[in-house]
């Protein structure tokens, strides 16, 4: 019994180390290829689908009159999306070019004052001619009958009538002179009527293109092509300026940002091929490249950025948000990849 029971136990003895070695070399056969594998590749699960998200604001605000798009509808850049009660902007533009017609109007005015006024001005300078001729007529009279009377040979009382006759005359031509000034200066002053009238056509105009620009921005366009998302209005609703009505993802702009840790970074570089999973579809691996890197950890754009000067510091490894582009997406790879999907990135460093 006892050789038996002997016999019994020496396959098992023999087994186990068998089984120990066996476990040994696959372990080290899988040990060398895992450390193969991590000398020529960086990996990272803490990865996501990127896309350009462009969010559609009210330029002005208004009622809601039209929407022309359903949720997770597919638009071209250009289409009309959805179109505000336009009838206020409508009216200002109105306002605006009746403003408008009335300062040309002004002008029209003016204008016609400057030709009137600049009309009078040849028959006063003519006039003040003609009262230079008789002045000089009655100073040559005044200086005869001057040296006249110191002969005796007329009276006090003509050479007087006389002396009377060329102040009277040169009094006229003081005021034929000053109304010559006059007039120049009214020309003068309604000419800069009309400067200023034209300076205002100038803001009515002005006015006139602000008010058909806002009511331009009543009709409100997609400003890229994509998935229409996360509509934030409906019917009848008064939006305001500013308001964030839905947004666009542009369909065309995907990437990834795969966020490495610091300690991967060392030979990582723009250009460097990278393989990608995505957990959504599994069965379908997608080829892109290194395309470029944060400026900064994504701690430091945190809300919150740590503060290692506060003597509460404890090393923890920063990750690095790296930008990585797809070489080639079909169309229909381009609708079904959404901006969020989780992603697994392996990327060749050696």
């Amino acid at each position: 019994m006892e050789q038996a029971a002997k016999k019994s136990k020496s396959p098992a003895k023999k087994i186990v180390p068998i089984i120990l070695v066996i476990v040994l070399v696959v372990g080290a056969i899988f040990g060398i290829r895992e450390y193969i594998y991590y000398r020529h590749f960086d990996t990272t699960d803490d990865a996501q689908i990127d896309g350009d998200i462009s969010p559609v604001v009210a330029r002005v605000g208004g009622y809601v009159k039209e929407i022309r798009f359903k949720d997770n509808q597919h638009v071209n850049e250009g289409d009309t999306l959805v179109i505000l009660d336009d009838r206020d902007y409508q009216i200002k533009l109105e306002q605006a070019q009746a403003a408008l017609k009335s300062v040309q109007a002004q002008v029209g005015v003016s204008q016609s004052q400057v030709g009137s006024m600049q009309a009078n001005v040849p028959p006063a300078q003519a006039n003040v001619a003609a009262l230079q001729a008789q002045v000089w007529k009655l100073n040559q009279d005044y200086n005869r009958y001057q040296n006249l009377l110191q002969g005796q040979a007329i009276t006090q009382s003509q050479f007087d009538a006389v002396k009377a006759e060329k102040e009277a005359a040169e009094a006229q031509l003081a005021a034929a002179k000053t109304q010559v000034e006059a007039i120049g200066k009214q020309v003068g002053s309604t000419r800069e009527r009309v400067t200023a009238a034209k300076s205002d056509i100038a803001s009515q105009l002005a006015a006139i293109d602000f008010a058909k620009l806002q009511l331009s921005y009543t009709v409100i366009t997609a400003p890229v092509s994509g998935t229409v998302s996360k509509r934030n209005i409906q019917i009848g609703q008064l939006v305001q300026a500013g308001q964030n009505m839905f947004a666009i993802v542009d369909g065309s702009s995907i990437y990834v940002t795969a966020n490495f840790k610091e300690t991967q970074l060392a030979e990582m570089k723009p250009g460097q091929p990278v393989e990608i999973d995505v957990d959504a579809y599994p069965d379908q691996k997608f080829n892109a490249k290194v395309a470029s890197f944060s400026g900064a950890t994504g701690a430091k754009f945190s809300l919150l950025p740590p503060d290692n000067a506060t003597g509460n510091f404890v090393k923890v490894v920063q990750r690095m948000p790296v930008r990585i582009e797809f070489d080639s997406l079909p169309r229909e790879w381009q609708l079904r990849l959404r901006p969020g999907l989780s992603v697994f990135v392996k990327v060749k460093v050696r």
